[in-house]
Order: C-alpha cells, then structure tokens, then sequence
C-alpha cells in the first residue's frame, strides 16, 4: 500500500485544516498525519481522502469527515495502553486513529461485508485491533469490560445503557444521540452508578442498527 509525498503534504494540510477549526489536541493531530486516510477509501473516492468531508463506503455507511474523528478522540481523553471499545468498526480509519494514539482497540461491526473488509485490510497495516467483533454494537463487548473508554461512530436513537455498564470508574463514553440529527455527549462514570453527562452540540451521522447483517 501506497503513501507518497503527495498524499503526506494533503494530510499537513488536512492537519493545518483541523487546528483552524479547534482542534488543539497535538497528539490526536499528530496521529492524522500519521495515518493514510486514502487507504480507508472506496475504491475511486482515494483523491478525495484529504477533504474534510465524510464519503461513502460500502452497505450504505460512511467513513467520517476527519474532523468528526478528531473531534470524538479528543474527547475520549486518551492515556497510552487504554482499552478502548468501537462501536462501528466501518472503514477502519476511526479504529487505526486510536492505535496511532497507543489504544487497546476492540471494535464492533455489526455489517458482515464491512466486518470482512476491515478483517483483511488490518491484516496489511501496522495497526492491529486486539480484536475485531461481529455483533450488536448496542450491546457493546462484555467480554471485555470494563473498558476506560467507549466510542460509538453511528448516531444512537437512545442511549444504550449497556454501554454504561461496562465503563471502568473514570470512563468515558462518546456517543452521538439523536434521530434526525445528532448531539455529541460524553459520559464520564463517577461511580458504579453515577455518570457525569456532557453536551459538545450537534452532529450528523448514519444511524447505530441492532442485530448483525
């Protein structure tokens, strides 16, 4: 897989892009750089990679817009070797994001022709989930749990207090709720059964589905 020149200066750009709008997280910055949005593309939309723009992939989702992405892991509050659950494994790019930053990434896919994608594009990168599930992202990954932090990429109609159960204390969920449009909130676990909620205004996403496919 590729990664010339060309493509590293339209990531400085897409970077300098970023701060512009409010990013100020150089980790999380730093981490866009690093990794090649163009190889999570369809196949035709890779010189549209570095737009600030969400675009289609395949089973009618999407791959986010980079500032969505920045946005979610900002808030995620990330320390080195956090076990992080995705909800919305996608395109992978959200997934390799998070092992840029130094993640424990297990992440959900409920769409099998997506959950196969991912499966065999990660077996060609450097970013390795330590795990990949096909299944219901509402009910998150037991197994696993607790986890310090929790990302869903797909807009939640409710919340799905599943999530909540399995944050460890100090543990951050970041979710997008809504129907229509999205408000991005952020639960924070205070104790085993207080959260602190926070709103960071609206946004648009395809909608979180029960059930596999």
């Amino acid at each position: 897989m590729k990664d010339d020149t060309k493509s590293q200066g339209l990531r400085n750009q897409l970077v300098g892009l970023l701060k512009n709008k409010g990013i100020s997280n150089t980790k999380v910055l730093e981490a866009i750089r690093n990794v090649p949005r163009h190889w999570f593309m369809e196949s035709g939309l890779e010189s549209y990679a570095y737009e600030d723009k969400a675009y289609p992939i395949s089973e009618n989702q999407t791959i986010s817009q980079p500032y969505t992405v920045a946005f979610q892991t900002c808030l995620l509050n990330l320390n080195f070797g956090d076990k992080i659950l995705e909800i919305g494994t996608g395109s992978g790019y959200q997934t390799s994001i998070l092992i840029e930053l130094g993640a424990k990434v297990y992440s959900v896919e409920r769409q099998s022709i997506l959950f196969k994608k991912a499966k065999l594009l990660f077996s060609k990168l450097k970013w390795k989930p330590k795990k990949l599930i096909f299944g219901d992202g509402g009910l998150g990954y037991s197994e696993g749990a607790p986890f310090d932090g929790i990302i869903v990429t797909a807009g939640a109609p409710v919340l799905p207090n599943e999530l909540l159960k399995q944050l460890s204390l100090g543990g951050r969920l970041v979710i997008p709720i809504g129907i229509d449009k999205q408000i991005m909130t952020k639960f924070t676990r205070l104790s085993n059964n207080e959260f602190n909620k926070e709103t960071f205004g609206s946004f648009k996403f395809v909608p979180l589905l029960k059930n596999k496919n």
